[in-house]
């Protein structure tokens, strides 16, 4: 049969698997014409073995479409007289139980159980033999006994059977499925068993025709059974078996060549210089040996055919993960045998399985074989056949299987020499960016991998420097790869592999800096998308050399850095510090006007030890030049992105723990000094409405670098809070809107109210102070509850965020932690404010309204932007009600959408819920039931129908799973809960509705009721 036709389409061919043109069938059927054509004077040679084989036979012809290359023979063993040698009584020899508990225990020697039961089968083998079948029976979990005469009297389908009437049904564990490390010690000690048994026989029970026979016969019967207990142990003995087999079929093999070779150079000598009897000694060892390797060739096709060829598609996905690991193990340890279209094709179909632990054992069977180079010729039609399904498993739903193909396709790629095409390269470039850290590890070993072939293939041509041509080519693939926001997931992907190339920040730098005059000798100069490419890849790495952490949605745990990590990355700062402080104000310099490019250097500093400005004199240099470069930044641009990261800067440089930080306060203090001189310029024709457009712009450019600043440090030194009040009551008066101006005014106020109270606490305030302070926060409560009814998005949005943060600075909850003189700063919302910030929620949190607005052609990326405001909004609420700024009942707004909005918001409203029960589980309990009765109210003025009710009560049944599991110990809340609901259903309705109108929320109630205990229903 050819090779190309033996790998077939579908497993439903497997039934015609002995016409295949096995090995090992084509020595049977040998062994038997042999057989069969020497006549010899006595009884069989083999009686036992025949037995064995008919059972075997008996087995497979469950399969109609397996013809049988044997003799005709009865499909039942036929039970033979046996030689019987009684066990000496006064003899003590090892028991199935004996065995079994070393087994379980893991502990104990196992060559030397091997050795006690190998002398009490020498003693008397029927005995022996009988205790390693009762030993695989309690292995199996069953109770029952193998006695003497059922091995002499019954055949081995009749003792399976009694056996499976013994077993406890009752029962569904068995100590191949016993969860724990018991499982573990018990797999690893009965391998362990058949491991030492068969070296310990290797050279001679292995062929004394009855031992391994009548084990094979018994466990290709009980790999057949229904029960699965059976079925599972038995055939991992049986598979355990079959790879030791195969060790010793190839040890005898060598030894046979090697006796052969000896025999052909003996036989070559003149006869005066032969040995005497060498040739006949040679000759005798060479039939031995081929007797032998016969021996083994059938025991291994009748557990091949017998056991694996059925049980790889069992449906106990554990018993295929066994065989296919096992048939791993065949085709590396005897390829000349095994490593063959016929064997091959079981691990073509097997990586369509559905369970995932049985193609991860596919999938590393096949890395056995690939990391083989001498392999690699005789898998040239497998990988053509297989090799697309293999590319389509790099997206398996299970990430260890994902894995292990990357890793398998690489050592394709590296191994064959067509290796992987650029489109077949291509499904597995893009794992890179994958959530999964271990599978964007191995994407990023495969993506280094091809990388650098190209760059050896290019340096053929050109004298390059390795590490600035793997960087040029980086740039290029991110490029190419269309994931721009997520360089941090690129290169933590190469961080393992690349961590030295990633880490070169003088190249980099190097890069960036250079001129057309000044050419790197590898490079020409980088073109205007390749430098902002670079400089986010160099501070990703620069972020993952300084924290040592993986990007977000990366992280597996709380992983704690050991003693050398920590070394290293104390080491990667020192190196990062050392090497930008000089260089970072020419980076700023040279990218100051583009502003995406400025933004990411400017995040640089934050990974610095900036203990080091101060350690050497020759430094302070470099830190008036960066305090010069911030300042340019800041009075040249007006993006939200770059001021936030000045400001950001402007934070960390002013700590007051670094001596320079009086430094930076006046570097700082005096570009204040220059805005608010500007600002205070058109402040009067702002106020008076005689300011014209550039007026307005030019004053909002410095309201907005004032915000910038104000939130990084103390402005409340330019007493900017009054101009900007003033500022926002003469827009809204004109109703002359103007967003930028507006927003960055509510920002400076709100900044300098914070900042205010800090000072507050810091210090003792005057009497007066307090007062004024108090009311300005009254006053700016005010102007932002009327922004709250403007229809200007992001003046509506920044005051309802300023509101949130405000009011739980200035709360009674914030005045507990701060001195008693402070209590006059607390700071209560109004009625009308409290309705404004519902309204708010409702209109514009809990709405669809903006979603709807977009259509398909717009970015996903604003719907994400709006999705995440909204969460801020909400959460921000939220916290107003935990910290007591608003009643609990305020929750109701809240609650009332958790089923609704689930998706968007349900974690946010689930730790609310949480949070509520712990402040006051009674009064928490009766809010629930308060937005129930609100939502089935709203019900009964709208046109009623069965799908509201319906909604409701999935709202409930949401809303009760929070209550938890401990029944008495939410007792008192569900009966306050009950019982409110109870009243509402029953209470008298009021002039012009039906009566009762109110019951069917007892249909809503019941939600909860299963909850309640006994005593409690039978009060109720």
């Amino acid at each position: 049969m050819s090779s190309g036709d033996s790998l077939l389409d579908s497993v439903d061919e497997l039934d015609d698997f002995s016409d295949s043109g096995s090995d090992f069938e084509a020595t049977l059927k040998a062994t038997k014409r042999r057989k069969l054509s020497v006549t010899r004077p006595g009884p069989p040679k083999r009686p036992r073995y025949k037995a064995a084989l008919r059972v075997s036979n008996s087995s497979n012809s469950l399969n109609p479409s397996s013809p049988d290359t044997s003799p005709q023979q009865p499909s039942s063993r036929q039970t033979s007289p046996r030689p019987v040698t009684r066990v000496n009584q006064g003899n003590r020899s090892i028991s199935a139980g004996n065995i079994y508990d070393a087994v379980c225990s893991g502990k104990s020697a196992m060559v030397t159980v091997v050795d006690e039961w190998l002398d009490s089968y020498k003693s008397s083998r029927e005995a022996g033999l009988l205790v390693l079948i009762n030993f695989i029976v309690q292995s199996c979990g069953c109770k029952g006994v193998v006695s003497r005469e059922m091995l002499d009297s019954m055949q081995n389908a009749e003792i399976i059977g009694t056996l499976t009437k013994e077993f406890n049904e009752d029962s569904v564990t068995y100590p191949l499925c016993t969860p724990g490390p018991a499982l573990k010690h018990f797999k690893a000690g009965l391998c362990e068993f058949v491991r030492v048994l068969v070296r310990s026989c290797r050279n001679s029970l292995i062929y004394d025709e009855y031992l391994f026979s009548s084990l094979l016969a018994l466990l290709t019967g009980l790999s057949d059974s229904q029960v699965r207990a059976f079925r599972h142990t038995s055939t991992l003995i049986a598979m355990k078996l079959m790879t030791e087999m195969v060790e010793v079929a190839v040890l005898v093999s060598v030894q046979l060549k090697t006796t052969q070779r000896q025999y052909d150079m003996e036989n070559g000598k003149e006869a005066h210089d032969q040995a005497p009897g060498r040739l006949e000694e040679l000759q005798a060892t060479i039939s031995q040996l081929q007797e032998n390797r016969e021996e083994l060739s059938s025991m291994m096709n009748v557990t091949f055919r017998g056991v694996f060829v059925h049980r790889f598609r069992d449906r106990l996905p554990e018993i295929r993960a066994i065989c296919i690991e096992e048939l791993g193990m065949w085709l590396k340890t005897n390829p000349a045998d095994f490593l063959n279209d016929g064997c091959l094709k079981y691990l073509g179909w097997t990586l369509h399985d559905k369970q995932s632990p049985v193609r991860l054992q596919c999938v590393r069977a096949l890395q056995g074989l690939y990391q083989e180079k001498e392999f690699i010729g005789r898998l040239e039609l497998f990988t053509s056949r297989f090799k697309e399904r293999m590319l389509n498993m790099v997206l398996d739903k299970d990430s260890g299987v994902a894995v292990e193909v990357v890793n398998l396709l690489l050592l394709i790629q590296q191994g064959t020499e067509e290796g992987l095409g650029e489109g077949e390269c291509s499904h597995i470039y893009p794992l890179v960016y994958a959530s999964n850290r271990a599978l964007a590890s191995v994407a990023g070993v495969f993506l280094f991998e091809k990388l650098k072939s190209v760059i050896a293939s290019e340096n053929q041509e050109n004298d390059r420097s390795e590490n600035a041509a793997f960087i040029q080519i980086l740039i290029n693939f991110f490029i190419q790869s269309e994931f721009h926001e997520h360089g941090a997931y690129l290169v933590d992907s190469l961080w393992g592999v690349a961590r030295s190339e990633l880490r070169d920040w003088e190249t980099m730098t190097t890069m960036l800096l250079q001129e057309s005059v000044l050419q790197l000798s590898v490079l020409s100069g980088l073109m205007y998308e390749e430098e902002g490419v670079l400089i986010e890849l160099m501070m990703c790495a620069i972020r993952q050399a300084a924290q040592a952490t993986p990007p977000v949605g990366r992280t597996q745990g709380k992983k704690i850095l050991g003693m050398k990590d920590k070394k290293v990355q104390e080491q990667d700062r020192r190196r990062i510090t050392a090497h930008f402080i000089p260089l970072l104000p020419q980076l700023l310099a040279k990218y100051s006007a583009d502003a995406v490019k400025v933004t990411l250097l400017l995040k640089a500093p934050q990974y610095f030890f900036l203990e080091m400005y101060s350690s050497s004199p020759r430094l302070d240099k470099h830190l008036d030049l960066l305090l010069s470069q911030v300042c340019c930044i800041m009075e040249k641009h007006t993006e939200v992105t770059v001021l936030e990261a000045c400001s950001n800067l402007v934070s960390s440089l002013c700590v007051d723990c670094y001596t320079f930080s009086s430094r930076t306060h006046l570097a700082f203090s005096q570009l204040m000094d220059g805005l608010t001189e500007c600002l205070n310029a058109y402040l009067s024709d702002l106020l008076q409405g005689t300011a014209d457009d550039d007026d307005v712009y030019s004053a909002a450019c410095a309201l907005k670098k004032i915000a910038a600043l104000s939130s990084a440090m103390d402005p409340t030194g330019w007493k900017l809070f009054d101009c900007c009040l003033e500022l926002l009551k003469s827009k809204m008066e004109s109703r002359e809107f103007d967003k930028e101006l507006m927003v960055s005014a509510l920002k400076c106020a709100a900044f300098n109210l914070m900042w205010a109270k800090v000072n507050a606490v810091n210090s003792t305030p005057a009497e007066g102070e307090l007062k004024r302070l108090k009311k300005e926060m009254r006053s700016f409560c005010k102007v932002c509850e009327t922004c709250l009814s403007l229809d200007q998005t992001e003046i509506r949005d920044q005051a309802f965020e300023l509101l949130c943060d405000l009011l739980l600075l200035y709360s009674t909850s914030s005045a507990r932690m701060e001195p008693a003189a402070l209590q006059p700063l607390v700071h209560l919302p109004s009625d009308s404010l409290r309705s404004e910030m519902a309204a708010f929620l409702l209109d514009y949190v809990f709405s669809d309204t903006e979603d709807a607005e977009l259509n398909d052609e717009d970015e996903e990326a604003m719907k994400i932007t709006i999705l995440q405001r909204k969460r801020n909004q909400l959460a921000g609420y939220c916290k107003l009600v935990i910290y007591g700024v608003l009643d609990l009942t305020a929750a109701t707004n809240i609650f009332k959408h958790y089923s609704k909005y689930f998706k968007d918001f349900g974690d946010i409203i689930k730790e609310t819920v949480s949070k509520s029960k712990v402040i006051n589980p009674i009064l928490s309990a009766k809010t629930v039931c308060l937005c129930l009765q609100q939502l089935f109210s709203e019900m009964l003025t709208e046109d009623h129908s069965r799908q509201d009710l319906i909604e409701i009560r999935d709202l409930a049944k949401r809303l009760a799973m929070s209550f938890g599991i401990n029944l008495n110990r939410v007792r008192k809340p569900l009966v306050a809960l009950h019982t409110d609901g109870v009243r509402f259903a029953f209470r008298a309705p009021p002039e012009g509705e039906e009566p009762q109108s109110n019951l069917g929320f007892l249909e809503i109630l019941s939600e909860f009721s299963f909850k309640l205990l006994p005593q409690d229903r039978a009060e109720l």
